[in-house]
C-alpha cells in the first residue's frame, strides 16, 4: 500500500531512491565478500552468514565477512600523521583572534561534524584547533601507484541510518554501479601445504556460531559458565569442546590451527592484543547498521573535503597543539578588574577546593552574580565583541598561544586522554573520568601496504591465510626478544588491493615492535613469508613497503576503543559527560566527543560523526530558565524534613 501511494505522488523520485539503495546495497555485499580483511566488524550479515560460493567456474569459496573501518587507522611510513599534506583542509591566513564562543579540540570527524552543526545553526563563532598539519585525524589516504589507499578509515558501516553514507550520497562519492569480482581464499600452513575448502568452511561455520553466542550474553540474562569473563575464553573452550570430537591428531591440529588464525583476525576487527582482554558480557553493545559496508571509488579521505568545504578557512587552526586546558573558574575574594564579583587567584585554588575531584562545580558567585571572566589580553575589538563572554575555559597551546571560550569541544582520542588526562586538565578530571579512561581499552591495528612492479599471485587468488604454528613465550622470557623472534607471527593473511598491491594487517603488541623497526626490514620478513606460505623461492621483493604506526603517533596514541574485561557502556558514557564550572551555567564548559564517546558506534568513523553532532547541539540548544535558588536556614530545613516524616 505504501509503495502504490509513493507511486501515485513521486514516481520518478520512488523509482530513483529505490534504484539508489538497490545498487548501493549490491555493492555493500561485493565489499563485504573479504573473509579475512580486518577491521570487519558487520557481524549480523557477514561473520554468521554461511559460506558463499563465487562463480560455478571456478567453485571457490566466497566467504563472507564486514568491515569495520570506522576506527582502523593509520599513518604512512614516511609520511607520519603530523608530517601529512593537508589535502582538503582550510588553513587561510592565521587569525589573531583569540576568544570564541566555542573551541573545538582536534580536526578529526568528531571535530569537523560539531563545526558543520554549528556553522548550519548560524554560529560561526568557533574555532577548530588542530594539533597535526592536516585536517581527517584518523582518516588519511595517500596514492601507491595508480592506487589510492586509505591509511585509516577505509569503509562506511551500513546504510540505513548511517550519516556518513548520507554524506557520500548528497555529494556523489558513491558509485551506484557494481560488478562483482570473484573471491577466492587460500589458507595455507607452514610447510606450504593448503587448507581443503571443506576443512575451512566447516571451522570458520563453526568459529561464527560460537562468536554469535558470546553477543548473544548482552542481550539476554543468562550469564557464561563459571571463570569465564572474555570473548577469548569463550571462544577457546567452545573451540576445544568441538575438536574433542576429532578422533585424527593432524586433522584436529590443523583445525585448531584455523580457529587461532581466525581469533588472530579478531584481534584487528576488535582493536586490541588477544582476545582474551575483551570483556564477554559487553560484546554485543556494538549496534550494526543494516546494508552492509561501502567503500568509497575516490577514498574515504575524499568525504573530507565537503565537510571542510562549509567552514571558514581562518576558523581551522592548524599544527596548533593543545597543552593544558583550564577548565574551572574560581570564586574568591580576589577584586577582578572592573567588575563587581569576586574570584579566587589561582594559588588559593588549594585552600578553598576539595581533594575530592568528582566535585565537577567549584564556583561560588558572590551577592547572587556570576563570576567574572577571566581577563585576557585581547585587542581592544575583541574585548568589544566579547563583552558577554564568561571565559569559562582558557586553553594553552604548545607554542605558548592563550585562547579562551565560552565552550570547548575536547575531541582527543582515547589513547591521548590516558595518556595526558592527569596532567592535560587543570582542574584534574573527575575520578569517575578518568576510571572510566583508564577501564576502556585502546588497541594498537597497523596495515603493511606491499606495492610490487609486476604481478606475481595467481590471478584467481585474493587472498592468502597464513596457519602459523603457534610458539608460546616461556614465563620468564624477555619480551622484547620474544617479540624480536616472533612478531610477523601475527599477521594473519595478505589480500589484494590490485593485482600489485598487497595489504596486510597486525594488532597488539606485535604491532607496537614492528612500529620500531625499518620498513625494509618489514618487507623483507614479508617476502619470507610469501615464499614459505606459497612455495614459491621466487616472489620477488617489494619496491616500495608503507607501514603505519598509530601507536607511536602522539596525537593518536593508538587505534581504536574497545570494551575490556571489566569495562562496560556505562564507561563510554561517562566519558562522555560535558562537565560544568558554574553551579550557574545552563551548558556546560567542556563536553567530549569522538568514537570513544558513542556507546553503540564506537571504534566506528559515523559514531564519531554522531557524537561531534551531539556535543553541538547541547550548546544550540536554546538556554532553560535560570534556577531560583532558595536560601533557607537550618532550623527551617529541619522542621521541613520533620513534616515530611510526619506525613
Amino acid at each position: 500500500v505504501t509503495c502504490f501511494f509513493l507511486f501515485l505522488f513521486d514516481i520518478p523520485k520512488f523509482l530513483a531512491d529505490w534504484l539508489v539503495f538497490f545498487f548501493a546495497f549490491a555493492e555493500s555485499e561485493e565489499k563485504i565478500e573479504n573473509f579475512t580483511g580486518a577491521g570487519h566488524k558487520f557481524r549480523s550479515v557477514c561473520r554468521f552468514s554461511p559460506l558463499r560460493f563465487g562463480p560455478k567456474t571456478s567453485g571457490k569459496v566466497v566467504l563472507g565477512a564486514g568491515a569495520r573501518s570506522g576506527s582502523v587507522i593509520a599513518v604512512a611510513v614516511g609520511t607520519m600523521a603530523d608530517e601529512a599534506p593537508t589535502g582538503s583542509g582550510k588553513s587561510g591566513a592565521p587569525s589573531k583572534k583569540r576568544k570564541y564562543k566555542v573551541i573545538i579540540i582536534g580536526a578529526g570527524m568528531a571535530g569537523l561534524s560539531s563545526a558543520n552543526h554549528l556553522a548550519k545553526n548560524g554560529c560561526t563563532d568557533f574555532a577548530i584547533l588542530e594539533a597535526r598539519n592536516r585536517v581527517g585525524g584518523r582518516i588519511i589516504g595517500i596514492d601507491m601507484g595508480t592506487q589510492k589507499v586509505e591509511l585509516g578509515a577505509n569503509w562506511i558501516h551500513g546504510v540505513l541510518g548511517n550519516p556518513m553514507f548520507e554524506l557520500a550520497m548528497q555529494h556523489g562519492l558513491i558509485s551506484i554501479i557494481n560488478i562483482p569480482k570473484p573471491h577466492k581464499v587460500v589458507a595455507a600452513t607452514e610447510d606450504g601445504r593448503q587448507v581443503p575448502f571443506q576443512t575451512l568452511q566447516e571451522i570458520y561455520e563453526a568459529y561464527v556460531c560460537f562468536l554469535r553466542r558470546c553477543e548473544e550474553y548482552f542481550l539476554c540474562q543468562y550469564l557464561p559458565p563459571p571463570d569465564i569473563h572474555s570473548v577469548g575464553e569463550h571462544i577457546n573452550l567452545e573451540a576445544e569442546l568441538y575438536l574433542n570430537n576429532v578422533d585424527d591428531q593432524k586433522e584436529k591440529h590443523l583445525k585448531k590451527l584455523i580457529f587461532e588464525c581466525l581469533l588472530k583476525r579478531e584481534t584487528c576487527i576488535t582493536g586490541c592484543h588477544n582476545m582474551d582482554e575483551i570483556d564477554l558480557l559487553e560484546l554485543g553493545s556494538y549496534t550494526e547498521l543494516q546494508g552492509g559496508n561501502i567503500v568509497l571509488p575516490t577514498g574515504y579521505s575524499s568525504i573530507l573535503k565537503p565537510l571542510c568545504d562549509t567552514l571558514p578557512r581562518e576558523n581551522i587552526v592548524l599544527s596548533c597543539p593543545v597543552k593544558t586546558i583550564h577548565w574551572k573558574r574560581k570564586a574568591g575574594r580576589a577584586h577582578s578588574g572592573n567588575n563587581n564579583s569576586d574570584t579566587i587567584l589561582e594559588e588559593d585554588e588549594e585552600e578553598l577546593d576539595s581533594d575530592d575531584s568528582d566535585k565537577t562545580v567549584t564556583e561560588v558567585p558572590i551577592g547572587g552574580k556570576p563570576a567574572s571572566a577571566a581577563t585576557a589580553s585581547t585587542s581592544d575589538t575583541n574585548e568589544n565583541s566579547f563583552k558577554h563572554y564568561t571565559s569559562n575555559v582558557q586553553l594553552e597551546c604548545d607554542d605558548g598561544t592563550v585562547y579562551e571560550a565560552d565552550h570547548v569541544i575536547c575531541t582527543l582520542p582515547l589513547g591521548v586522554l590516558k595518556e595526558h588526562g592527569r596532567t592535560m586538565f587543570v582542574p584534574s578530571l573527575p575520578v569517575y573520568k578518568m576510571e572510566s579512561i583508564d577501564a576502556l581499552l585502546y588497541g594498537t591495528v597497523d596495515k603493511i601496504f606491499l606495492e610490487y612492479d609486476r604481478p606475481f599471485l595467481n590471478a584467481k587468488i585474493s587472498e592468502i591465510m597464513f596457519l602459523w604454528e603457534q610458539v608460546e613465550p616461556e614465563p620468564d622470557a624477555d619480551q622484547d626478544e620474544y617479540l624480536k623472534a616472533n612478531w610477523f607471527k601475527k599477521i594473519y593473511s595478505f589480500s589484494k588491493v590490485s593485482d600489485t598491491l598487497l595489504l596486510g594487517w597486525i594488532s597488539g603488541r606485535e604491532a607496537e615492535y614492528m612500529e620500531t623497526i625499518s620498513h625494509e626490514v618489514v618487507a623483507e620478513k614479508c617476502t619470507e613469508i610469501l615464499r614459505k606460505f606459497l612455495k614459491d623461492p621466487f616472489i620477488p621483493k617489494p619496491k616500495r613497503c608503507v607501514c603505519t604506526s598509530w601507536h607511536k603517533q602522539p596525537y593518536s596514541c593508538g587505534s581504536y576503543t574497545a570494551i575490556a574485561v571489566g569495562a562496560s557502556q556505562d564507561d563510554i558514557e561517562n566519558i562522555a559527560q560535558p562537565m560544568y564550572s558554574s553551579p550557574h551555567q545552563s551548558k556546560p564548559s567542556v563536553l567530549f566527543a569522538g568514537e570513544h564517546t558513542h556507546s553503540n558506534f564506537y571504534s566506528t568513523v559515523h559514531g564519531a560523526y554522531l557524537s561531534g553532532r551531539t556535543a553541538a547541539q547541547i550548546l544550540l540548544t536554546p538556554d532553560s530558565p535560570q534556577e531560583i535558588v532558595m536560601e533557607s536556614d537550618s532550623s527551617d530545613l529541619s522542621s521541613w524534613i520533620q513534616g515530611i516524616a510526619l506525613e
